[in-house]
């Protein structure tokens, strides 16, 4: 079970989310199961005045922060879950069901009381894209009945966004080990922002244009499993590197 204090530090994350009403959906759910910390990643303003289906969750509403970047809504967190339905959509990442993935995200919040962790819900039509999941350590699904013939089933966002938070609070057995990277979402994009740019000004990217890919990119770093010290030890060797290409210097 988490603590009032652990879920201080999880923030749910909607993306592309349009409909009030699903959005409402999400905040209620999180109000009763204690979670607080609602973001909102949007390139327009986003009607949360009209999420009526927000009963009782008022203060988690009043309380949520819109942005126009995904980045920038999960900079300060040092695991970041993207759920996903599954399917026959090709994996690029770890991919946990939720009941594991409910006792990793356990784990990582008691191994160090500076962790916080974004769980990230794409759109209600077509989910995370490729892009936004490249933002992501892993991603999580809940596992359903399939039938024969049908399309892969999938839930309705606030239907997921329960079922999912409840996961986390309901308490249970933590992995034996876990992989501790606690660098912040913010310093692996700064890292990967000077990553690309010193192929590029090597000219790498010229030789091999695939590995310019910027979702790639992303993807690349987060499997490194960088703590806060690496990555920060990382990010100036690059920028060495990258001066030393600007010089021209021998």
């Amino acid at each position: 079970m988490l603590t009032g204090e652990q879920l201080e530090r999880v923030c749910v994350v909607l993306v592309r989310a349009r409909n009030p009403n699903n959005i409402g959906a999400v905040a209620r759910a999180m109000y009763g199961f204690g979670f607080e910390e609602l973001r909102v990643v949007s390139e327009y303003p986003v009607a949360l005045s009209e999420a009526r289906s927000a009963v009782d969750a008022a203060e988690v509403l009043a309380g949520a922060r819109e942005f126009s970047r995904l980045a920038d809504a999960i900079a300060d967190c040092t695991l970041v879950i993207g759920t996903t339905a599954g399917g026959k959509r090709v994996q690029e990442h770890p991919l946990y069901p939720l009941a594991e993935g409910g006792g990793i995200v356990r784990a990582h919040l008691s191994s160090d009381d500076r962790s916080r962790v974004a769980l990230i819900f794409g759109s209600e039509k077509t989910g995370l894209s490729r892009d936004e999941l490249s933002y992501c350590n892993w991603t999580m699904t809940i596992p359903m009945f399939e039938r024969e013939g049908v399309r892969h089933p999938s839930m309705n966002l606030g239907q997921a966004a329960a079922v999912c938070l409840y996961e986390l609070i309901r308490g249970g057995d933590l992995p034996a080990s876990v992989a501790v990277a606690d660098a912040m979402a913010g310093d692996l994009d700064r890292l990967t922002i000077l990553l690309a740019e010193l192929l590029d000004k090597s000219e790498y990217t010229r030789r091999h244009p695939a590995s310019g890919d910027a979702a790639a990119l992303r993807r690349l770093v987060r499997r490194m499993q960088f703590d806060s010290a690496d990555a920060a030890m990382w990010m100036g060797i690059l920028r060495q590197a990258l001066w030393k290409i600007r010089d021209k210097r021998p």
